[in-house]
């Protein structure tokens, strides 16, 4: 009897583990594509609504890698992702004709807001050129948060600085070396200065004390462009899938939710492979 009995368990304990193996070995199979994308994307909680209607209809699986652009397009460069969701047009470009990627489309866009102190010690609240506030924020030496992480805010800060003919430097200017979130939550322990996406600013903002002082300037236009890794450069990486993506992201489907996502009570991004106006 107890060797029926424990010929019983061992059958079910060899069920169990090939069953194990089995849901592993489906996993590990499914098809995947990587996608290397900024934190303020993630941060804004888009790609939750974006990913799952791809995933179903191509029956894959989207690894989101979140970094900084810069670091994004560094893993694209070196095969690690299969497609980057990135913020700095300039360095896309150049990512482009260096061969690494190809076929890039814009995708959507948002901008970028100056915060800062409820105090105004730079007293920039209310100003209309963002050169301007960054001059007042360096002449005042008031404190300001930089990601310093060659993100594409971190890019976009830096072209800033230099329109105003600054080179930020000193006690008064701290890089965080970090994403967009942790900088605004040091920007509002140390009531300073920073530049961030309104996205993700919104996201916390609820936890923060630091406030919109200056937007609406051109200058802090901010673009978003969609680039898959180029399969002569690196011929392990997922360009069928990646060319899907893209299609799917610029189609009907993708640019409706793109125009639809909301958070915190405000629409997040507009779409700009289909203009609103053409979305059905």
């Amino acid at each position: 009897m107890f060797k029926n009995k424990s010929l019983i368990i061992g059958m079910s304990l060899l069920v169990l583990v090939a069953s194990f193996v089995f849901v592993d070995n489906t996993v590990k199979g499914q098809e995947k594509l990587v996608l290397a994308t900024t934190t303020s994307t993630e941060n804004s909680g888009l790609l939750d609504e974006l990913i799952p209607p791809f995933e179903e209809k191509f029956d894959i699986r989207v690894d989101v890698v979140s970094v900084g652009t810069g670091k994004a397009i560094s893993l694209a460069e070196n095969g690690d992702a299969d497609i980057i969701l990135v913020h700095a047009k300039d360095a896309e470009k150049q990512f482009v004709e260096e061969g690494y990627g190809v076929n890039r489309r814009d995708v959507m866009y948002n901008d970028f807001v100056i915060l800062g102190p409820p105090a105004d010690p730079a007293n920039i609240k209310g100003m209309k050129k963002a050169k301007k506030a960054f001059q007042e924020i360096a002449d005042t030496e008031s404190t300001f948060v930089s990601r310093g992480d060659d993100s594409g805010t971190n890019k976009k800060e830096l072209s800033i600085w230099s329109s105003a003919n600054v080179e930020p430097a000193g006690k008064w200017y701290i890089e965080t070396g970090q994403g967009m979130g942790a900088s605004l939550n040091v920007a509002n322990e140390k009531e300073a200065y920073i530049l961030a996406d309104r996205g993700t600013y919104l996201a916390y903002s609820s936890d923060l004390d630091i406030e919109i002082l200056v937007e609406g300037d051109p200058e802090l236009f901010n673009p978003y462009g969609i680039i898959p890794v180029n399969p002569a450069y690196h011929s392990h990486v997922n360009y069928q899938m990646a060319m899907a993506f893209v299609g799917y992201i610029t189609s009907q489907q993708g640019q409706k939710i793109i125009n639809e996502y909301t958070a915190y009570g405000k629409v997040l991004f507009h779409p700009s492979a289909i203009t609103s106006e053409n979305l059905k």
